[in-house]
């Protein structure tokens, strides 16, 4: 074997010493104040698992709303849309990372002329044939096609994590959306209870004034009740419905009716949630999960040579019978470079775009890390101020139950007049709504806080 001359040799490594350069800055994660633990956080064991690492079907328990939440991840536009922006994310890589190889295409080219006769010639005929190998490749001595790669693969990745932050909402919305329905259902539930209770009042209050016990004033007023209790029903019929109708849409299906599970009372929850420590919200937050500044590279790349190998080799012919017989071979090959001098700025702009572009987004980074800690601290106090209010209004609703009661007993008794009964079910009915409203805030508190926590994604 001949050996291979020095400066082949020394051409050659320096071409790979070349090619292992990329200009710009490599990524870094920005420097983030991490506080030591969560504001307003309970006191819970060390040991247990963070409530945002824990999966959402074992947050939320009721069979129903598990089955919607499942339907909706299948079927929910949003949750679909995000998946073909993978999907295009997926194919600009493969287009951006084809441009650091070679590139090789087959030419086949076939033309044929007739000359008609003139004075001095007959007419003639030629003919051409021509099957080639075109090879080209741009030598990314700079950079410039790795960084771009990196700016594609940073994409996809935000893409991915976009994808997530989706399906978090989806999970969320679908959750206070059924929650929000049972809530519902509860008022319902509760309105004809009253209209009931107020009817059965307005039947005694008839029959004592038939016989002379109570005036017609106290008929009107059990009238006026019922009528009231009456008249609430079907407002909340409506919200029901339209309800349902959200749902639905969320499920990713036409507005029809909803499936019932639990009630709103029997949902389970904690009454202390372990939030974790505040690191782990860089790990677990899909939207903290989406920053990248390969473009830096990619402007920076701009300022150098530009260098391009090309060659093309092959056989031509004016037969296609002797295509490939005798000197028929051809071939080609052409080195290009091109060194910007003179741009107009275009060049250094583009620089100090993608510079501010990346310092944008480093800031954008740290504020949401802020926002997020904000998000679960407002989370942790709503919860557990809403589960005192919670407790203090069920008492409230148990004393203005047996104030209910007892008026109604001093009415039937003679010893109170109905003015005492109609504000005393009045109390007992506002009350019953107004508890029925701080459950349905703790549950929405609850998703709140294991969403802002990170949780949801997992599967």
């Amino acid at each position: 074997m001949r050996q291979m001359p020095s400066g082949v040799i020394a051409s050659t490594l320096l071409t790979v010493m070349l090619a292992g350069c990329a200009v710009g800055p490599n990524y870094k994660r920005p420097a983030i104040d991490t506080p030591q633990a969560f504001r307003s956080a309970p006191a819970v064991p060390p040991s247990a698992t963070p409530f945002g690492d824990e999966k959402w079907s074992e947050v939320f328990q009721d069979p129903q709303l598990q089955a919607l939440i499942r339907t909706a991840l299948e079927k929910n536009y949003d949750v679909r849309i995000a998946a073909t922006r993978i999907a295009q994310a997926q194919a600009q890589l493969t287009i951006t990372r084809g441009n650091e190889l070679p590139s090789a295409a087959v030419v086949l080219e076939s033309n044929g002329n007739r000359n008609a006769q003139s004075k001095f010639f007959g007419p003639f005929e030629t003919s051409n044939t021509e099957l080639g190998l075109g090879f080209q490749w741009n030598l990314d001595f700079w950079g410039k096609y790795r960084r771009a790669t990196e700016a594609a693969r940073a994409q996809l990745l935000a893409s991915d994590w976009a994808q997530r932050e989706v399906i978090t909402s989806v999970i969320a919305d679908v959750s206070s959306a059924y929650f929000t329905l049972r809530e519902q259902d509860l008022e319902i539930q509760i309105s004809k209870d009253t209209l009931a209770s107020d009817e059965d009042s307005l039947k005694l209050t008839q029959l004592l004034s038939d016989h002379g016990r109570t005036s017609l004033l106290d008929v009107r007023q059990a009238e006026q009740q019922v009528f009231s209790a009456s008249g609430n029903i079907p407002s909340i019929e409506k919200q029901i419905a339209q309800q349902e109708n959200l749902i639905s849409i969320l499920l990713g299906e036409n507005p029809g009716d909803v499936a019932r599970g639990l009630e709103l009372t029997a949902e389970p929850h904690p009454p202390e949630v372990p939030p974790g420590l505040p690191s782990s919200l860089l790990e677990n937050r899909p939207d903290i999960r989406q920053a990248a500044n390969a473009e830096i590279g990619v402007a920076k790349a701009a300022y150098f040579p530009a260098i391009s190998l090309t060659a093309t080799g092959g056989v031509q012919s004016v037969a296609l019978s002797n295509l490939f017989t005798g000197p028929a071979g051809l071939w080609t090959f052409v080195g290009q470079a091109a060194q910007p001098l003179y741009a107009g700025g275009t060049l250094k702009g583009g620089v100090r775009s993608a510079q501010a572009q990346q310092q944008q987004a480093a800031l954008v980074y740290q504020q949401t890390i802020q926002e997020a800690f904000r998000e679960v601290s407002d989370a942790l106090v709503a919860y557990a101020k809403d589960q005192e209010f919670r407790q203090q209004q069920q008492l409230l609703t148990n004393a203005a139950q047996d104030a209910s009661r007892l008026s109604d007993l001093r009415y039937r008794g003679g010893a109170a007049s109905y003015l005492e009964v109609l504000d005393a079910n009045t109390r007992y009915y506002s009350a019953e709504l107004i508890l029925a409203r701080a459950q349905l805030s703790e549950m929405l508190d609850y998703i709140q806080l294991y969403r802002t926590l990170g949780g949801g994604w997992q599967q």
